[in-house]
């Protein structure tokens, strides 16, 4: 500071606080300017300045909304102050360090691009490995009567968002309702272990599902689809049986909360409609699996239908049925999650050779 600047009287700016060089520590502050030098003062601590710079090396953040302005002095030391008209003021008609775009990337960007990234690998590893690991600790936890409780929130869920009253004929449901019975006389839970619903599809259209503890449902699409082909729909049926059995619904209502509080952590709070468009996506979720899956309920269903003696081709019977009258193609997708028909009416054939 010169002499002629030691002979102007200083101008009060602004109050805010003052950071040290390299510390997160804030102390209340007063901002002076005598004539283009800049000086931050301790709030009632006598003495020099804790920080002098001149004001065109100061560096001085630009207005955006509320947020505080920052100048900071050569030395790293910061000053932080809500006043922003008082820092516009401070700039009018002088030529000053601004922290426009071009320094603003160069101070923040790449940190922000490195934390982004770390924050994207980080929820791709704890959706690729945690999400599992925690899905089979919770499966091997979770009592019966959880299974239960999970299959009727599922199910409320999915008869608010998706699924309407069967239509089907009180005679035609208890006719299929006993020779579900029957079979699942052959199944590991027995015939007490396994809760057949019926329900209309409405978007879903044909289609069958089964709900952690024994809880499946049919859908009354499905039915008119097969027709008279009763032993279809038992094959349907015993494919379902194979996913309680093998726990894939369980595991994959796990996974598909665990998706949902994933997004949530990561995005905060999202309202309640996103909550309920999270909800809602975990219980359809929850109805969807992945190849092996799949192709594990359809290997239970050859063998079932076998031991409860059924014609254990009624499985792949169905997905014919599925590709002459939906127009299905029977080919495998890449992009599928779910082997094709055609491959899975190849696979089922392949087992009933190796059992006869």
């Amino acid at each position: 500071m010169d002499s002629s600047e030691q002979r102007v009287a200083p101008r009060r700016i602004a109050v805010g606080h003052w950071h040290p060089p390299g510390s997160s520590r804030a102390e209340p502050a007063r901002l002076d300017l005598r004539g283009r030098t800049l000086t931050v003062s301790l709030d009632g601590a006598p003495g020099d300045p804790v920080a002098i710079g001149d004001l065109a090396s100061v560096a001085i953040s630009d207005r955006v909304g509320r947020i505080p302005r920052r100048l900071e002095f050569n030395t790293g030391a910061l000053f932080e102050t809500l006043d922003n008209e008082a820092i516009d003021d401070l700039l009018k008609g002088r030529r000053v360090n601004r922290m426009g775009a071009v320094h603003w990337l160069e101070q923040f960007h790449p940190r922000l691009l490195v934390l982004v990234a770390a924050v994207v690998l980080l929820a791709a590893s704890i959706y690729r490995y945690g999400v599992p690991a925690l899905v089979e600790l919770a499966v091997w936890m979770t009592p019966p009567v959880a299974e239960r409780a999970m299959a009727t929130g599922t199910l409320a869920s999915l008869d608010k968002a998706v699924f309407k009253p069967s239509t089907l004929p009180q005679e035609r449901r208890d006719e299929i309702a006993g020779d579900f019975r029957e079979l699942a006389g052959f199944a590991a839970r027995g015939r007490d272990g396994y809760t057949l619903n019926f329900r209309g599809g409405g978007v879903i259209g044909p289609n069958a599902f089964a709900l952690p503890g024994g809880t499946l449902v049919l859908t009354d699409e499905l039915v008119e689809l097969a027709g008279d082909d009763e032993e279809a729909i038992l094959g349907v049926l015993a494919h379902e049986i194979g996913h309680v059995d093998r726990q894939h619904s369980l595991r994959q209502v796990y996974r598909s909360a665990g998706t949902a509080a994933l997004i949530m952590l990561i995005a905060g709070d999202i309202g309640d409609a996103g909550e309920d468009l999270l909800t809602g996506g975990a219980a359809l979720l929850s109805l969807s699996y992945s190849r092996g899956a799949e192709s594990d309920a359809d290997h239970v269903s050859v063998e079932l239908m076998h031991k409860a003696g059924h014609d254990p081709r009624s499985i792949a019977r169905f997905f014919q049925l599925i590709e002459e009258k939906l127009k299905v193609k029977g080919k495998s997708s890449i992009l599928s999650t779910h082997p094709g028909t055609a491959e899975r009416r190849e696979q089922v054939d392949r087992w009933i050779a190796e059992m006869e």
